[in-house]
């Protein structure tokens, strides 16, 4: 079940980059960080109002969503491996921002190793 969650997460923050930044464009009431991402809440609201304003285009999107988390779900390695393809490659293309990612991430590791209330609870096997 994680790693359909897993790879339902993974799909939709695909899915959203494909569409365009509305808060560089100015939409009202959009949210962008000082380093210029978007809040999570905010892509989500973005990525609805997609769908209503694409309906056909969402619909295939989530069919495609759907599709894929099936073939994950019948063949998890294959899409692990995919996956650490991706992320290599983003690296490759990305070295600093690569950089930062990973030392972000250790920094959360290091503060949950620390202090486990402040993180969310370990997630059950299954």
């Amino acid at each position: 079940m994680k790693r359909l969650l897993i790879a339902a997460a993974a799909l939709l923050a695909l899915a959203t980059q494909a569409v365009p930044s509305f808060a560089a464009e100015g939409m009202p009431g959009a949210t962008v960080r000082p380093d210029g991402r978007v809040a999570p809440g905010d892509r989500k609201a973005r990525f609805e109002q997609w769908c209503q304003d694409n309906p056909e285009k969402c619909r295939e999107l989530k069919a495609k969503a759907e599709q894929r988390r099936e073939e994950c779900k019948a063949n998890p390695e294959k899409c692990r491996a995919e996956a650490k393809a991706r992320r290599e490659q983003w690296c490759k293309d990305n070295p600093e921002k690569c950089r930062d990612m990973k030392a972000k991430a250790e920094q959360r590791r290091e503060e949950c190793k620390a202090d486990p209330a402040k993180c969310r609870p370990a997630r059950q096997p299954g």
